[in-house]
C-alpha cells in the first residue's frame, strides 16, 4: 500500500543529530529501506521536516523503518495511506 510518511524533528535532538554526524547516515539508511517513490525535505513550522512516499508491503514492517527516525532523531511520525489521482478515479467509479 502506498504511504505519506511525514516526520518532524525536534529543534534539540536534530541540532546534535546535525552536529553529531547522524542526520545523513541515518536518513540515508530510511531511504535505503524504504524506497521511496518520492521524498521532499523542508523546514515546517520551525521543525526539519520531511516527506516521504513509499510501498508498504507489509505493517510488520514499519518498527523496522520508523525506528531509526524515533531513536536516532526523536523524530515525531505520522503515516498515512495515499492514492494517486488514478487511484482516486478508480475509487470514484466504483461508488455507487
Amino acid at each position: 500500500m502506498r504511504m505519506l510518511l511525514r516526520m518532524s524533528i525536534p529543534t534539540e535532538s536534530g541540532n546534535k543529530a546535525v552536529t553529531g554526524g547522524a542526520v545523513g547516515p541515518i536518513l540515508e539508511k530510511v531511504l535505503a529501506e524504504l524506497k521511496p517513490e518520492a521524498a521532499y525535505f523542508a523546514p515546517i513550522n520551525g521543525l526539519r521536516s520531511g516527506f516521504i512516499v513509499f510501498d508498504l508491503k507489509d505493517p510488520s514492517d514499519l518498527p523496522r523503518l520508523t525506528e531509526p527516525l524515533f531513536m536516532g532523531l526523536g523524530a515525531s511520525i505520522e503515516l498515512s495511506p495515499v492514492m494517486t489521482v488514478d487511484d482516486l478515479r478508480k475509487g470514484l467509479s466504483q461508488i455507487g
